[in-house]
């Protein structure tokens, strides 16, 4: 079934007339159209891609189920024409803001326009072979990223220096760019889950976490490893061997049929065990595709189901103010059974010296 067919399945389930779609991954995701100007009108009959003159040649050749629009009077009246007839339209309310949701109301007077993301959101969270396979090699991309930058950091780079490099080898072996602000975060700033790059120099005794990611043909992959410069101190060590077990532990719980937090729990079990229960404070990861992060979660309050084709992160840390902290993360395809990781970066506590 087309994504089109899937779509229209959705929407005759909840009675829509059409749906309009304007964020830049529902409209790659339904269309192909890569674009950064364009507005996809779908209805139970027609698709629709509006668009103005620079881009009517690549939409296209990028979207052969739409009827492409040369719109250059604006979007709005295009949807004016093409959707009079609908009474209850789809939009993303995610997306949409204000200014444009008014819009929208003075562009259809005669419809009902009704918030229904969830659909995209939905379809989105299985990914098919064409998805998986783009996935399978941004994770690659970023596997050869950490075999190459082990041979490049040493004590005296900066933070900043570390990670130009690492969206460098990933440019360089095919990537069209990070799936995100890298983090590179050393010594104390390493107790910063989100610390992004600094002017920093790593320095001996420190531990160095790196979270990052490769876009390949749209979709995205996310790694974090945590390494050691010199000899680790028997805290160092034990901070990080809690963090694998506890990541061992969420990989292993990882399953269609459950729920997100079930797995969050598993994992979060593990650091508390340990006495470090209120050093992790983020959940445990988050699906991964045309965007970095996507639904379902896992989490404290995930309830969604987890089902296969779903693609994840598994992503626990510990983090002490003062100190510094570790984090260890993979992405994880949930199957029919259980989940089959598809990082291969290697987890060992690895020691530069």
């Amino acid at each position: 079934m087309s994504r089109l067919d899937r779509i229209r399945t959705k929407m005759r389930e909840q009675k829509l007339d059409a749906f309009v779609l304007t964020s830049p991954e529902n409209r790659r995701y339904m269309s192909g159209f890569t674009g950064t100007s364009a507005m996809l009108i779908i209805t139970l009959e027609k698709a629709y891609l509006l668009t103005d003159f620079r881009y009517i040649q690549q939409a296209t050749a990028q979207a052969p189920e739409f009827q492409v629009v040369n719109s250059g009077a604006g979007f709005y009246p295009s949807l004016t024409e093409l959707a009079s007839q609908a009474h209850k339209v789809g939009f993303e309310e995610d997306y949409v803001n204000y200014a444009d949701y008014l819009q929208l109301k003075e562009a259809l007077p005669q419809a009902e326009l009704v918030p229904r993301a969830k659909i995209l959101t939905d379809l989105r969270a299985i990914k098919d072979a064409e998805e998986l396979a783009c996935i399978r090699q941004a994770v690659k991309l970023a596997d050869d990223a950490f075999a190459h930058i082990l041979k490049f950091v040493d004590v005296g780079k900066t933070e900043e220096e570390i990670s130009l490099e690492l969206e460098f080898a990933m440019r360089r072996a095919g990537a069209s760019g990070g799936s995100f602000d890298f983090i590179v975060a050393s010594g104390l700033r390493s107790s910063m889950p989100h610390g992004v790059a600094s002017p920093k120099k790593v320095q001996q005794g420190e531990l160095l976490t790196m979270d990052f990611g490769a876009i390949y043909q749209g979709y995205c992959s996310d790694i974090t490893r945590t390494i050691c410069f010199g000899e680790p101190t028997e805290k160092q060590r034990e901070i990080y061997d809690v963090v694998l077990q506890a990541q061992k532990a969420g990989i292993a719980a990882l399953k269609p049929g459950i729920q997100g937090k079930e797995v969050d729990a598993a994992a979060r079990k593990v650091i508390a065990d340990a006495g470090y229960g209120d050093k992790f404070g983020h959940g445990l990861g988050h699906c991964v595709g045309l965007a970095i992060h996507e639904n379902p979660n896992l989490n404290l309050r995930e309830e969604q189901i987890l089902e296969p084709g779903m693609v994840i992160t598994i992503e626990p840390g510990i983090y002490i103010q003062d100190w510094g902290g570790v984090r260890i993360e993979d992405m994880a395809l949930i199957t029919e059974n259980g989940c089959k990781v598809l990082t291969q970066a290697p987890k060992e506590f690895i020691i530069i010296e």
